[in-house]
């Protein structure tokens, strides 16, 4: 493998998570509007980047969505609109943390290596989710897909950070929690990827690495290279 010069990461669920889950708020948001579920949250994150391709900000991408979602179950649209505003209401995009030992592992190797984050979802929640915990302090470059450039496991997102960080596909590894969008993505770019997830169920596309926790990737052997000085 050539010698590794910049390392991308996906943003929710490998580097922070919401103090409340998604599924919690839609419930909330279910109760305040006083009706009985319309739909699952896995249906919204099923449908989630399709709105996110269409929609500007947070507020409008899950008011088309809970929409969507409301008809296609046999209700009316405005009563998904009425659920996704009672939503905006309960989320707040700014509470949420890092996941353990992001901190310490983005540290080192952001002192090691270009970084950037390359994330799936609307501009203004991404960007107040980076904010809320400063990881801008860590990153050379953020790339949120979904308007500029297709949504992961498109290629283009990789493709866009590479060409800023000026390195090439063969030299990046990117690291996130998802075979279908991190993986895959990262497969089509060209560059080696790193799964984050417990256990070891087979999955495809199939990682270059996998490992179990943030905290394990620095256990890697090319990051172990680079900390003896044999890069």
């Amino acid at each position: 493998m050539p010698r590794t010069e910049a390392v991308l990461f996906d943003l929710d669920d490998t580097l922070v998570r919401y103090e409340r889950s998604p599924g919690e708020v839609l419930l909330a948001a279910f109760e305040a509007v006083g009706c009985d579920p319309l739909f699952s949250v896995e249906e919204y994150y099923a449908r989630y980047d399709e709105f996110a391709e269409k929609c500007d900000s947070m507020d409008e991408l899950r008011s088309e969505c809970f929409a969507a979602l409301a008809e296609s179950n046999g209700y009316e649209r405005r009563r998904g609109r009425a659920v996704a505003a009672a939503f905006s209401e309960e989320r707040d995009q700014t509470r949420v943390e890092l996941l353990p030992s992001v901190g310490d592992v983005l540290g080192e190797v952001s002192s090691e290596y270009r970084t950037a984050i390359v994330t799936n979802g609307a501009r203004d929640a991404q960007h107040q989710k980076i904010d809320a915990v400063g990881l801008d302090r860590w990153v050379d470059e953020i790339v949120v897909a979904g308007h500029d450039v297709p949504p992961k496991p498109d290629p283009e997102p990789f493709e866009r950070a590479i060409r800023t960080l000026g390195v090439t596909p063969e030299s990046t590894v990117h690291v996130g929690d998802s075979p279908d969008t991190d993986v895959a993505g990262a497969s089509a770019a060209g560059l080696d990827s790193v799964l984050v997830a417990e256990g070891s169920a087979a999955v495809e596309p199939s990682p270059t690495y996998r490992i179990e926790s943030i905290d394990a990737l620095r256990s890697l052997p090319w990051l172990e290279e680079s900390a003896s000085g044999h890069r």
